[in-house]
């Protein structure tokens, strides 16, 4: 290990230094002052940690770009986002794709490599190939890489770095760290790639201004991840967040885990192509589908319509019985099926209010926010910054 990564981890290693760190990090610039207030902390606490962080270049400090109130003008402390960069990864059914990021997550490269089919050796085999691409983007890359972070599907036990179990990819208990870090002889961090989103969410996103919330995906599996009272939670083994397995319909039909009537198989990708299938209009695809829901002929159009409110029916099921049992305050809906919300948001919502209980559906806000695959990959780079830095997600 370089000796800037084991400085980096020194000086973060104290739990209030790190809570330093991770707060001008994701609310910078803010002054010392404001920072203090934040945390909880008197100001003199806030000085006495911070001389390491801006001696070694982790933090930088400068003049407010604008007056902040009488007195004299307050410096503004940021985080120094070309100290280190960081490797993000998402491995899908079809792909793996990936990021290099900054210490702020901006992205700075990125690409992807179609796989021939996700068994783990030709997915760990990928993602490893494409971790060097990656690097060999990035200036002084080895001097400054802090680790490579992980999203797969389903069970993930993060402390392992195993996938335990993953319907979509068809994998029963696979060691992702350790080939990986093998192979790119990198840190590696693993975790559910819905939990990548949360992280990312909370961080830079639509979660910085609530403490309970939920990002569910939409597409080919229906995903969840949750952070509760300002904390990711993953349960017991990590395995917190199987919305899509939650079964509704036990007559229903097979889901990709074996079982009958999952949500996942009443509102993922294959039940609206199932759906269009059965009303005489096959497609190959779910943008096919979305196609000829807006601008299909009238027959096709009135079975895609159908096919995505009977998805959203489902899911609004689903998101009921979650905010039931969690009270959220709000749902973030993502993932590339989001970009059809249009279609069967309506039908969604109408199920989620006929079936929360008393305000449960009130008292939380719908965000739609479809994902691209790089901030799939982007979310998996923050899980390196989360965890070389040591913070918690508050």
């Amino acid at each position: 290990m370089s000796p800037s990564k084991i400085r980096f981890s020194e000086l973060v290693g104290e739990q209030t230094r790190a809570e330093i760190f991770a707060t001008v990090l994701t609310a910078g610039p803010i002054s010392r002052t404001q920072l203090a207030q934040r945390l909880g902390l008197v100001p003199s606490s806030v000085t006495r940690m911070l001389p390491p962080l801006l001696e070694h270049g982790y933090l930088r400090e400068a003049d407010a770009t604008a007056p902040q109130g009488r007195g004299r003008p307050q410096k503004m402390l940021h985080v120094n986002p070309d100290k280190h960069i960081v490797v993000g990864m998402k491995i899908g059914p079809a792909q793996v794709s990936g990021v290099v990021t900054d210490m702020a997550a901006n992205v700075l490269a990125r690409d992807e490599e179609p796989i021939a089919d996700c068994t783990p050796r030709t997915a760990l085999s990928a993602a490893a190939a494409l971790t060097g691409r990656l690097l060999s983007k990035a200036p002084e890359a080895a001097d400054r890489v802090l680790g490579l972070g992980v999203g797969v599907s389903g069970h993930v036990d993060s402390a392992a770095g195993v996938c335990r179990y993953s319907a979509l990819l068809d994998w029963n208990k696979v060691d992702v760290a350790g080939p990986l870090q093998e192979a790119t002889g990198l840190p590696v961090v693993v975790n559910n790639d819905v939990n990548t989103l949360v992280v990312a969410e909370r961080w830079f996103g639509e979660g910085r201004d609530v403490d309970s919330f939920a990002v569910v995906t939409v597409g080919p599996g229906i995903g969840c991840g949750l952070l509760l009272n300002g904390s990711l939670f993953s349960g017991a083994t990590g395995l917190a967040g199987e919305l899509g397995h939650v079964p509704l319909d036990p007559a229903g039909p097979m889901c990709s885990c074996g079982r009958r009537g999952c949500l996942e198989a009443l509102a993922g990708d294959r039940a609206v192509l199932r759906h269009l299938q059965d009303g005489g209009f096959a497609c190959a695809s779910i943008g096919e589908a979305i196609t000829l829901a807006r601008s299909g002929t009238d027959a096709a159009r009135n079975v895609a319509l159908a096919a995505f409110t009977e998805a959203g029916t489902a899911l609004g099921r689903g998101l009921a019985g979650m905010c039931n049992l969690l009270n959220l305050q709000k749902i973030i809906l993502a993932g590339e099926g989001a970009v059809a919300h249009d279609l069967f948001g309506p039908a969604l919502t109408q199920a989620l209010e006929a079936h929360a209980f008393s305000t449960a559906a009130r008292d939380c806000r719908i965000h739609v926010d479809p994902v691209q695959h790089d901030l799939w990959a982007r979310g998996a780079a923050c899980l390196v910054i989360r965890d070389t830095v040591g913070a918690t997600l508050s």
